[in-house]
């Protein structure tokens, strides 16, 4: 007989501290709020107070990517105000030293090197993408090549004022610049992460922006009082306001990758196994959608409304899966609203453990993949072929496969880089509300299988 049970996991006394705190997500969400409760009551408000503006809801580009920085604001003001992030060791920085501008401005130059030429590159792969040059792309190119001049402008005093004061201002883009202009010697490793970090921030700012427009005109543009009839149309305005927050703070951590508010990209996974995940989820790649991608799930059905199709008429029934697809939207919307200002797919910003990733590592993609679930029901199909149920229940399996695999990738670059997220990952092991649960089943059947296996004495 094997020996007695154990727990596999090393007991960890509590959970580590999050390195962001619970009221910067909520600040940000109480400011998108009422921008977006401004927009839509728009034309009331010209009429109430005689306004010189048309009575128009403000449903446009400007008024979205207005929401951007209306959230922003009262985030970034906690951070430096209260939590006083700018003071913290991560961020790399020495406010009590400065050295003279003498002494930094050839570090600077050669930074300044490496930055423009890394946003050169950048801007050579949205030329040549085709994809960059169509909706809902376009809007994003537009915007990032209006910030293009004034980025190139401002990025030179700030980056002589910040190696001023950086412990190390010879960081990766130092490296970068070094390689380029050939003077000094420079660390292949630290060019490497600092490619990966703005591969990062290249692709998934313009992706963001490109999004941002679309939902936030979704969730303003129509009469919210149409939409209180019953728990359809209740569960679709409030999916729809979910969305549309982790959309904007989503798109806010992209932009403010910055080391003075100690939300800068201290590492992008270095796993292509990881890269390969993730690139699979978003376009160009995306392996779900249209309908003419390999792993599409919703062949012959209502798409993302075939459970109220099949509910129809069952107003208890309708009322309860509402409910359930609206707290599964609230979780993914809470766990990006968690991170403030330091959201984005790939990267080490930190290590979270409040809010939701209190019950679980990754609360994202549990309640997403949940949720496709629950509202596709790919197993209900409209042509009543049972060839159709089962290829859909495949491919949405292999969807959520995918995220798995994404999750797991994402561990692994964590575990090498943090040891905080090494004793909260252990922490989650043991108690956390839904990982310790699949752990357990992990465990027990691990120890169930070596007994099996066991040879006969």
């Amino acid at each position: 007989m094997a020996g007695t049970m154990r727990n596999p996991v090393p007991p960890v006394a509590q959970r580590p501290p999050s390195d962001v705190s619970g009221m910067v997500g909520l600040l940000g969400l109480i400011a998108l709020g009422g921008w977006i409760a401004l927009c839509h009551f728009w034309p009331e408000i010209v009429t109430a107070f005689g306004l010189p503006s048309r009575a128009e809801r403000l449903t446009g580009p400007s008024a979205a990517l207005t929401g951007l920085v209306v959230a922003a604001l009262p985030m970034l003001l906690y951070e430096l105000l209260v939590t006083k992030v700018h003071r913290r060791a991560s961020t790399g920085i020495d406010w009590t030293r400065p050295r003279p501008l003498a002494s930094a401005i050839d570090i600077s130059i050669t930074k300044l090197a490496g930055l423009w030429a890394t946003w050169a590159i950048i801007g050579f792969l949205y030329c040549v993408a085709r994809w960059y040059w169509h909706e809902p792309y376009l809007l994003a190119m537009n915007v990032l090549g209006a910030a293009a001049l004034p980025l190139f402008v401002l990025s030179v005093p700030y980056v002589l004022w910040l190696d001023r004061v950086l412990v190390e201002p010879r960081d990766a883009c130092w490296h970068f610049g070094a390689l380029l202009i050939g003077r000094e010697p420079f660390d292949p490793a630290q060019i490497a992460i600092h490619l990966r970090a703005w591969a990062v921030k290249g692709f998934f700012t313009a992706f963001m922006i490109s999004i941002v427009p679309g939902g936030f005109a979704n969730l303003v543009t129509p009469d919210w009082s149409n939409f209180l009839a019953g728990p359809v149309g209740v569960a679709t305005l409030l999916i729809t306001l979910m969305f549309v927050i982790d959309e904007q703070i989503g798109t806010i951590g992209y932009i403010l990758t910055m080391k003075p508010l100690d939300a800068q990209i201290r590492s992008a996974n270095p796993y292509l196994a990881g890269w390969l995940a993730a690139l699979m989820c978003y376009p160009p790649f995306q392996l779900m959608n249209p309908p003419d991608r390999p792993l599409f799930y919703l062949t012959n059905t209502y798409g993302d409304e075939n459970w109220w199709h099949l509910l129809n008429g069952q107003t208890a029934l309708l009322w309860l899966w509402a409910a359930l697809l609206v707290f599964l939207t609230a979780i993914y919307a809470w766990a990006t609203m968690a991170f403030g200002i330091r959201f984005s797919n790939l990267t080490y910003r930190g290590v979270l453990t409040n809010g939701p990733y209190t019950f679980t590592r990754h609360p994202a993609y549990l309640s997403k993949n949940l949720f496709w679930w629950c509202a596709s029901l790919p197993f209900v199909v409209t042509s009543g072929s049972a060839v159709d149920a089962i290829r859909n229940t495949f491919f949405l399996g292999c969807v959520s496969a995918i995220y798995f695999w994404r999750a797991k990738t994402e561990e692994r670059h964590l575990l090498a880089e943090d040891p905080k997220y090494r004793a909260y990952s252990e922490w989650m092991d043991a108690h956390g509300l839904v990982t310790s649960r699949f752990h357990r089943l992990a465990a027990t059947f691990k120890r169930r299988r070596q007994i099996t296996l066991q040879p006969a004495e």
